[in-house]
């Protein structure tokens, strides 16, 4: 399944959010979705990903304590985050139209 999402990067936090995507843990690209790709437009962040299982997958990351860790750092970076427990399972961007 593909998922969007959005979430929005503190206008003085963009150079520190950038560097922490280019050290993204090991274990926690290991324990991922199958695809992940982030686009900025100015503060705004557009998120893509393709996992088997959504809430699945955000059942995973809860128990992954890099991932706890993670969240917590970013939670420092961005006006706008995900919530990545269970109940943001439903808080992706509905389709609008797509190209097949």
């Amino acid at each position: 399944m593909r998922v969007a999402l959005h979430t929005k990067v503190r206008a003085d936090r963009i150079g520190e959010y950038e560097a922490a995507h280019r050290e993204v843990p090991a274990e926690l690209t290991a324990a991922s979705a199958t695809s992940w790709t982030i686009w900025r437009g100015g503060t705004d962040l557009f998120h893509l990903l393709e996992c088997e299982d959504y809430p699945r997958l955000l059942a995973e990351l809860d128990q992954l304590p890099v991932n706890v860790a993670w969240q917590a750092r970013m939670t420092e970076l961005l006006d706008v985050v995900h919530d990545y427990s269970a109940a943001g399972a439903g808080a992706g961007l509905p389709v609008v139209w797509e190209l097949s």
